[in-house]
């Protein structure tokens, strides 16, 4: 492929930036390989606890190297996701508020400045930016969302469909660009699959998988919403009533999006399986609860059955690594673009502050820098992953970018001056009804302002990780939330935020609470 160069309206300023240490060689930086999925919720990942799954690829990873207990999002949908990592800074000035905008490819990336620094860089799967990438020698990358069989890869040559489960497909490019890179070159390479994002559909090999099996239901399965402001409750996003039954859950089994890519073959192994399980239990027969947690199960099967094929996949890259002998200086990163639900509070999707949205994993192994089995609870956020590999890159962090270099955390250093809080912004407004919002997240508390409606809520996750009851008006909590709402102007400073317009004084915000 065509390596695609620096954008030419990257400024002056921008351009002196990607200084390196010419005294540092190749052989001293590391390879770096960035594993990413969509939508894959820590809840379903064991080394993160997980109740109803296991993942011993991605576990691998945390056995050798280290997981961070508290990562976060900086706004939880797909794209601005993809654009803060990429960009080190929040959504307001990357300008990726929301999945319908369209990335600016001129603005400073990481991937550019290692391209700069002599790493040859490439990125197969999931993109999602409706821009082309930049800063990679080689790319291929799904139209929008992609498909989950046979999916289309646009490339700088023109749009190829490539036979296949996606997350099989994007793992085969990934450890053919292994197989083939130049060897006198670092390299970056990003693998980004499409699963387990909706709409959840297994691959072949997995079909079967928890098909005798009950899944544990989460306790807030049917939270009724109250103690929280109105925002909530109007949601269009729960599994009873939003969740389709053609498009979600294959009933009937020709439901699904994909099912004019299938080819035969692969058409008359999905009737087999779900045409049987829709005769079995007759869904059409259930209501209420009952209905509910009918719809639960397919879901979340089908979901981890999603994530299987991820965590298989892993395995077979990290083997290659193995077998290779680049695991020796390759440093891995497992990451998502954003937290989910499966099923807390009713729920599936994204987009919320609350916590199951707000979570992203981030795990890293670096043998040699990196100490097996390494824990950090320190908060972090997906702007702080640019800044870690231009400096893993030994290159100069530009000034515009709003992370911090995890590095020292990455080394066992002290990790001077560190944030004791995170901020967030959600800007999309109107899907599965989640309203715009900003928030502050401290290690125990969380301030969050749903600013078109002028509503607060506050939450003391000690004593309710859940976020069940909002503390916003307790008097007892008084003095947590006014050092809340200084730190959110504090931060709201600190990263230039200068919207929403509407009024940002909690004291005059209405006070009613469901």
């Amino acid at each position: 492929m065509k390596p695609h160069h620096f954008p030419k309206k990257l400024t002056a300023i921008a351009a002196a930036c990607l200084v390196v240490a010419h005294a540092v060689t190749a052989a001293d930086r590391p390879n770096i390989l960035f594993l990413f999925s969509d939508d894959h919720a820590p809840q379903s990942i064991s080394a993160y606890g997980s109740k109803i799954n296991q993942t011993p690829n991605i576990d691998r990873l945390a056995d050798e190297g280290i997981i961070f207990r508290n990562s976060f999002c900086a706004n939880s949908i797909c794209a601005p996701s993809r654009a803060n990592i990429l960009t080190g800074k929040h959504s307001h000035l990357n300008g990726q508020r929301d999945n319908r905008d369209t990335f600016d490819g001129s603005q400073v990336t990481f991937p550019q400045i290692l391209q700069a620094a002599g790493y040859h860089t490439a990125i197969f799967g999931k993109w999602h930016l409706r821009s082309d990438p930049t800063g990679f020698d080689e790319w291929m990358v799904y139209p929008g969302q992609g498909h989950y069989y046979n999916p289309d890869y646009r490339t700088p040559e023109g749009t190829k469909r490539i036979t296949g489960y996606s997350v099989d497909v994007t793992a085969g490019l990934a450890l053919d660009f292994l197989k083939r890179r130049p060897t006198d070159q670092p390299f970056m390479l990003m693998c980004q699959f499409k699963a387990p994002h909706r709409q959840w559909l297994p691959g072949p090999k997995y079909h079967h998988l928890y098909a005798d099996e009950e899944i544990p239901e989460p306790e807030t399965l049917f939270d009724d919403y109250q103690g929280r402001t109105s925002s909530a409750a109007k949601h269009e996003m729960g599994i009873d009533e939003h969740m389709v039954m053609t498009f979600d859950l294959m009933v009937p089994s020709e439901g699904t999006f994909d099912w004019k890519r299938m080819n035969a073959a692969q058409k008359e192994l999905w009737k087999s399986t779900y045409d049987a399980r829709n005769k079995a239990t007759q869904p059409e027969n259930l209501t209420g609860k009952e209905l509910v947690r009918w719809k639960y199960q397919r879901y979340i099967k089908d979901y981890l059955r999603c994530v299987a094929a991820v965590d298989e996949n892993i395995g077979h890259i990290l083997d290659y690594l193995s077998e290779s002998g680049l695991d020796k200086n390759t440093i891995v990163i497992y990451s998502s673009d954003q937290g989910f639900y499966l099923g807390e509070h009713g729920w599936f999707d994204k987009r919320w502050m609350y916590e199951e949205s707000l979570r992203m994993p981030l795990i890293m192994r670096w043998p040699g820098t990196i100490q097996p089995g390494s824990e950090v609870t320190e908060l972090v956020q997906n702007i702080d992953y640019a800044p870690t590999l231009i400096e893993i890159a030994n290159a100069a962090v530009p000034g515009e970018i709003q992370g911090k270099s995890l590095l020292p955390f990455l080394k066992n250093e002290p990790a001077d001056d560190w944030r004791d809080s995170i901020y967030y912004h959600y800007y999309e407004h109107g899907f599965h009804g989640v309203p715009r919002h900003e928030g502050v997240r401290n290690a125990r508390y969380k301030l969050i302002h749903f600013y078109h409606t002028n509503e607060w809520e506050l939450f003391d996750l000690e004593k309710d990780p859940s976020e069940m009851k909002s503390q916003f008006d307790n008097p007892e909590y008084a003095e947590v939330r006014k050092n809340l709402e200084i730190e959110l102007q504090r931060l709201r400073q600190n990263y230039d935020v200068t919207e929403p317009v509407s009024m940002l004084n909690s004291s005059r915000a209405p006070r009613s609470v469901k």
